[in-house]
């Protein structure tokens, strides 16, 4: 008699191809209680999971995020329980660069403005448009890690000088600021790639906002808990700031009728960065291995908590 497979399940269900590649290797569950009480490891995107979803999970040996944040995780939790945590750094790199790149053009170029002009007939589009070139501005980056790089590198493409504040991070192709007030004060546009931890969370907050240069524009693609919102909102409202590209937000999504989806001059995405289709294959792919490796016994290469003294099987 052949030993059971172990459990493997999904916060949300992968491509067909991916489940066909682990027929006869893992049982592919949902993520249902039920299921969760029979898996040996999970696969999950966004989903909180704190004590109590934990306690649903016994025999839970791994959790594999589809990206990079794992700031949903209670990591102590899963440390104590044996549990691995795992991500999958390289996954969203290209998608979520290639939006947060998106979001700074079109907020450049106020194209939520001009669309809706043109929807009703406002005519006198040319006088009208304020739209700013980005050629010869400067880009600051807080944070340089795969996804702040990339962004680097297009920024370059057009014609943008990069400025860049990471403590954690070598810097050894671009300029770096010395502190985050620094690189405020220097910046024309100015994106975040940071993770949010309790040192980050509100770390563009008022003071924050203040010390950004009169007609800036923020970006933010990596947490909306970094952005204090109603801070930002009256940054705008005084004209202080030209615009906002918010892909993250605090709560997420934002609900209807909120006062930063009504603004010409921001335009909010609701997480979606990294969501392109090869952008979700790839981090699947790449969860689902860090996953396995786990169940095989070995140690992950993208292990997020390594202290953890892994269940036995």
């Amino acid at each position: 008699m052949s030993a059971a497979l172990p459990v493997l399940a999904f916060e949300r269900m992968p491509p067909d191809d991916v489940v066909a590649s682990l027929r006869g290797v893992v049982e592919v569950v949902d993520s249902a209680p039920t299921a969760l009480a029979r898996a040996h490891g999970t696969i999950v995107g966004a989903g909180r999971w704190d004590a109590a979803r934990f306690d649903l999970a016994p025999q839970l040996r791994v959790l594999s995020r589809t990206g990079i944040g794992v700031d949903s995780v209670d990591l102590d939790r899963a440390t104590a329980l044996g549990v691995m945590v795992t991500n999958t750094p390289d996954g969203p790199t290209v998608s979520t660069a290639e939006h947060a790149v998106t979001l700074m053009l079109a907020v450049a170029k106020q194209l939520p403005v001009a669309q809706q002009r043109l929807r009703v007939g406002t005519g006198d589009y040319v006088a009208r448009s304020t739209a700013i070139e980005l050629d010869g501005l400067t880009l600051g980056l807080v944070g340089y890690g795969r996804i702040g790089r990339r962004v680097a590198t297009v920024a370059r493409a057009l014609g943008m000088h990069v400025v860049v504040h990471d403590p954690f991070a070598t810097v050894d192709d671009a300029d770096e600021a010395g502190s985050l007030a620094e690189l405020l004060g220097a910046a024309d546009v100015v994106s975040l790639h940071l993770p949010l931890t309790t040192e980050t969370a509100r770390v563009v907050d008022r003071g924050a906002l203040g010390a950004m240069r009169p007609g800036a524009l923020l970006v933010n693609t990596a947490r909306g808990g970094l952005v204090d919102h109603q801070a930002l909102l009256d940054a705008l409202d005084s004209g202080h700031l030209a615009g906002a590209g918010l892909d993250v937000t605090d709560p997420e999504p934002l609900p209807p009728g909120h006062p930063l989806l009504a603004r010409d001059d921001v335009i909010v995405t609701p997480h979606i960065a990294s969501s392109t289709v090869v952008g979700k294959h790839r981090m699947f792919v790449m969860a689902v291995e860090q996953a396995l490796m786990a169940l095989r016994g070995e140690r992950p290469t993208h292990l997020v908590n390594p202290d953890v003294v892994p269940r036995e099987v």
